[in-house]
């Protein structure tokens, strides 16, 4: 059974207006507790499937999810969708009103309702989160712990070299020694701190304060997400990351039997991630040319040669939906592998850093001190 998608995306066309004012909000991870977040929304569409497989209307399990929410700003956001239904609108279109609801969760729920398995879908985007929710509850243990230890670190150094090289530069001073080039270079680094440090820090603060407004901007977040795709470590593992997700989001829609070219333009709408994006975007645009989408997911870096093996493998035998679950599995395992590696490989290469920077600047305020002696003896 298939699903007619120019139908949606005249719909679509017909909205779009309204929606551009709001993309913003439609981000994958929201901030500020405005919105639903992706915990809720895993609740959301697991707890749906569960009352639609037992036989209860969606009218109903709207309301029986509504009662058990807390936050009375989600009861109302449920509350606005019950009502859109019943006034005759589908859950997608109630949800399509909702800022909070991407453009995939939208098409997805139009599919399920179109080729009449909704309570599929409603399970497969509840999977969907909860395996999200996971795999950014890795990310933020594989960093917090190096990430304090890093900034208790550059706090030790800021501390030293704001206050006591200036110290045994005094001293220095006094006694007129004549200081080695290590001394120097520590000594102009701590007036550096001192002319510029609040200034740093304030542009630190700022830069923390503008955060969400640059994210709007489509240059810095291009700039941002390929920075961190070069970063030691870490670009691999926020790479597995998304190419996780992928996998994933191309299962659920597989299993809706959307067409490849579709699928990939849905999970476009998903990803936020723009050196994954842009590589859709090229796979798209060959796929439309004529080539496979394993010959397509081949001229990029990005898609590691393990998927395109393996896509390959299910394009000849007519199995995507078993192959792209066992890539999402397989990519999710190798997540929660490398979280705890992540975790375990930067702690002790954080502490040797700062073990050398302190060492260094303690050994160039010493220097000249065993000089003095030496002349003073």
């Amino acid at each position: 059974m298939g699903f007619n998608l120019e139908n949606i995306t005249k719909q679509q066309e017909i909205k779009k207006e309204a929606s551009n004012k709001t993309s913003f909000l439609k981000k994958e991870i929201t901030f500020f507790g405005h919105s639903f977040s992706n915990k809720i929304k895993e609740d959301f569409y697991t707890e749906i499937a569960v009352l639609l497989k037992a036989g209860i209307t969606l009218k109903d399990a709207l309301e029986l999810l509504q009662k058990a929410l807390k936050k009375e700003k989600h009861q109302a956001k449920l509350k606005l969708i019950s009502e859109d239904i019943v006034s005759g609108l589908s859950l997608s279109e109630a949800i399509k009103k909702q800022k909070e609801f991407t453009d995939y969760e939208y098409y997805s729920i139009k599919i399920g309702e179109e080729t009449g398995t909704l309570t599929k879908v409603s399970e497969q985007l509840g999977a969907f989160f909860l395996r999200k929710n996971e795999q950014r509850r890795n990310l933020v243990g594989a960093l917090t712990y190096p990430a304090i230890i890093l900034s208790t670190a550059v706090l030790v150094v800021i501390f030293m070299l704001q206050f006591v090289v200036p110290m045994f530069q005094d001293i220095f001073l006094q006694q007129k020694v004549e200081l080695p080039a290590v001394t120097k270079v520590i000594i102009y680094l701590s007036e550096m701190v001192k002319s510029y440090g609040w200034l740093v820090l304030v542009l630190v603060i700022v830069l923390l304060f503008l955060r969400p407004f640059l994210n709007k901007k489509i240059g810095f977040k291009k700039a941002k997400d390929k920075l961190v795709l070069k970063l030691p470590f870490i670009g691999d593992f926020v790479k597995m990351v998304y190419l996780s997700q992928f996998t994933q989001a191309v299962s659920l829609l597989t299993a809706s039997k959307v067409p490849v070219v579709n699928s990939i333009q849905l999970v476009k709408e998903m990803i936020d991630f723009y050196p994954l994006k842009n590589a859709l975007e090229e796979v798209e645009q060959n796929i439309l040319r004529g080539q496979s989408l394993s010959e397509s997911l081949s001229l990029h870096d990005f898609f590691d040669d393990k998927m395109v093996a393996l896509v390959k493998v299910a394009e000849e035998t007519n199995q995507n939906e078993f192959i792209f679950e066992r890539l999402n599995t397989q990519y999710n395992t190798q997540v929660q592998q490398r979280s705890k590696l992540l975790s375990t490989v930067m702690e002790p290469f954080i502490i040797l850093i700062v073990g050398v920077l302190v060492g260094v600047i303690l050994i160039a305020m010493y220097l000249p001190m065993f000089k003095l002696s030496s002349v003073l003896g």
